[in-house]
């Protein structure tokens, strides 16, 4: 048994060995394709033509959701040898949102943490960061409204998309429940949350739940009072040193948010695409259909509609719609074109890959 466990870990040695060499040879090559190419080192539609041709290579044991894991990392060391990235996030340390920015962008990147949703726009704006992610909508709670808002206002695009599971834990600096007086959480955590706290703390309703600036704000505060816990994700209590109570207690085991990557760039084709644009209609009978009628008459497959007050004007709104297909493929820049015909307002958001 010893000789045989010898040679099997001689062998992974080899393969280190090799994985070395030819990760410093990608490192080299991403270096040179740096002093090259004028830009970005961030090239999304890049980046998702590579994941996607490794995931159709894959030959396992290691799953898809592995390999695009490790690769993600591997290509936030090389973009970071061609140049250094800042990606601005909803804050403090320990967010969903920060785990969704490393998530996208890999380790190997500068994480600026701000202070609200708006805030991240600024720095993107300023040029503080070279890339913001912002929540756009959550599968239990809908649409994060604030974010839908600021996008129709900057001048940045929308240049990649991030799909979070989301676990919430009950965390606290023991697990004597008992002793738990008060919960601090993100109110939308708490509402995720919701069936679980009435069953199982059934005492601690009202004001004993006590809304945070963010769960990771929460997780700060239960780290700060003994007879406090809070409803965060895993890195938050990691951050501030809590212990876990207990896991998954979101309602929906499929609770996932969706972020949204802004920026200034233009993302070019990936393959596999989705548009994002926001229009409003005249005020015409039928002018809502007439909206949507441009998509489906040239075959343009529509994933999402979200309705959202204009803020222009009583009882006027604006809509928030997904498409499949870039911006510059034939039949979508078709449906633009007559939509732009048709609509009283047309902002394109940006192209992006599709998850």
């Amino acid at each position: 048994m010893t000789g045989q466990l010898k040679q099997l870990r001689d062998k992974i040695d080899a393969i280190d060995s090799k994985l070395l060499k030819l990760m410093s040879d990608r490192a080299g090559l991403a270096r040179e394709i740096g002093q090259i190419k004028n830009g970005t080192a961030y090239r999304p539609e890049r980046e998702a033509q590579v994941l996607a041709r490794l995931c159709e290579l894959n030959p396992g044991p290691l799953d898809n959701e592995h390999i695009v894991r490790l690769f993600t990392e591997i290509m936030s060391l090389c973009r970071s040898m061609e140049e250094p990235l800042t990606v601005a996030y909803l804050g403090p340390q320990g967010t969903f949102s920060e785990e969704a920015a490393l998530k996208r962008f890999g380790g190997v990147v500068t994480t600026l943490a701000c202070t609200s949703i708006d805030d991240v726009f600024r720095k993107v704006e300023s040029g503080a960061a070279g890339y913001g992610v912002v929540p756009v909508e959550n599968s239990t709670e809908g649409a994060v409204g604030r974010s839908l808002d600021l996008l129709l206002q900057t001048p940045l695009k929308v240049c990649g998309e991030i799909a979070l599971p989301i676990h919430q834990l009950l965390l606290a600096r023991h697990v004597d429940l008992a002793r738990i007086t008060k919960i601090y959480s993100h109110p939308q955590s708490f509402s995720q949350c919701h069936e679980w706290l009435n069953t199982n703390l059934p005492h601690l309703t009202g004001q004993a739940r006590i809304n945070a600036a963010s769960n990771a704000d929460a997780a700060r505060l239960a780290a700060e009072d003994e007879n406090a816990a809070a409803v965060a994700g895993r890195k938050a209590g990691e951050v501030f040193g809590l212990t876990v109570c207990a896991e998954n207690i979101e309602d929906d085991p499929n609770n996932t948010t969706r972020f949204l990557v802004i920026g200034a760039q233009e993302v070019a084709p990936s393959g596999k695409d989705k548009t994002s644009l926001v229009m409003s209609a005249r005020n015409l009978p039928g002018a809502i259909h007439g909206l949507l009628a441009p998509l489906a008459d040239h075959g343009v497959s529509m994933s999402r509609l979200e309705s959202r007050p204009s803020r222009a004007g009583l009882w006027e709104y604006v809509f928030f719609v997904d498409i499949e297909g870039h911006q510059q493929d034939t039949k979508v820049a078709k449906a633009l074109q007559e939509l732009r015909e048709k609509a009283a307002f047309l902002k394109v958001l940006g192209s992006y890959p599709a998850l």
